[in-house]
């Protein structure tokens, strides 16, 4: 096997090291862009959070002051979880000044009666919150996968159930994956929330009306990656 060295090629040591070096700073650029990256305003004026007790503590006054005017903040999760920070996120996103919508985590290894159940005990009824959203994905505790008429007719009657509880029609966050596998986004009628960093998705039947841009922004205000969100204009 012919090998060239470094030498061979007329590449010293020391040119070497300036390379890796150079390319590092280059990824150091491009992580700092990357966490600090969002849409412009001037194309989509209303953006905001979406976040779970995994974001811990936020100052929400330092967020909204950022460019943050809603939150959305998981609530619960399939038949009985219960995030342990929904509470005190929809109190502060409220004395902030920002609006706020509640999500529900969907689990195919649950009925929706009891999922149903789980968000409408746990949210309270807000004329003036945002549309209560249902974020909808393959989860690593659940391996079930129902047929699609099956989970088609169990979302439904979990879409249903949340609305006549909010009185507002229920935003859906489905997943690439997931909408691939039961085309979800065919069927139920409701507005979008598709999710792909830093390019605007397109893989649901319809066009999104809430887009995820990024699942790793860096704000002050808060300790953890946030996911950052985008109204369609």
């Amino acid at each position: 096997m012919r090998q060239l060295s470094a030498k061979r090629r007329g590449i010293t040591p020391v040119q070497l090291a300036a390379v890796a070096a150079a390319a590092v700073v280059l990824a150091g650029g491009l992580w700092l862009f990357a966490i600090r990256w969002h849409p412009s305003p001037a194309s989509f004026p209303f953006q905001g959070v979406d976040v779970s007790a995994a974001q811990g503590p936020i100052e929400w006054p330092v967020l909204r002051a950022g460019g943050a005017q809603f939150a959305y903040v998981t609530a619960t999760t399939g038949a009985t979880g219960r995030d342990p920070m929904f509470e005190k996120h929809w109190r502060e996103v409220f004395e902030a000044g920002m609006g706020r919508g509640a999500v529900h985590v969907y689990s195919l290894c649950k009925l929706a009666i009891d999922q149903a159940n789980n968000f409408n005990t746990t949210v309270p009824r807000d004329r003036d919150a945002l549309p209560a959203a249902i974020d909808i994905a393959f989860a690593a505790d659940c391996p079930s996968r129902p047929d699609r008429k099956i989970v088609i007719g169990e979302l439904t009657q979990l879409v249903t159930l949340i609305e006549t509880h909010t009185g507002q029609h229920a935003l859906l966050r489905i997943s690439r994956d997931f909408d691939a596998a039961y085309r979800v986004s065919e069927v139920l009628r409701r507005p979008l929330w598709s999710a792909q960093n830093f390019f605007p998705p397109d893989y649901a039947a319809r066009p999104w009306r809430l887009w995820q841009a990024s699942d790793m922004r860096r704000m002050d205000g808060a300790a953890a990656p946030l996911h950052w969100d985008v109204v369609a204009p």
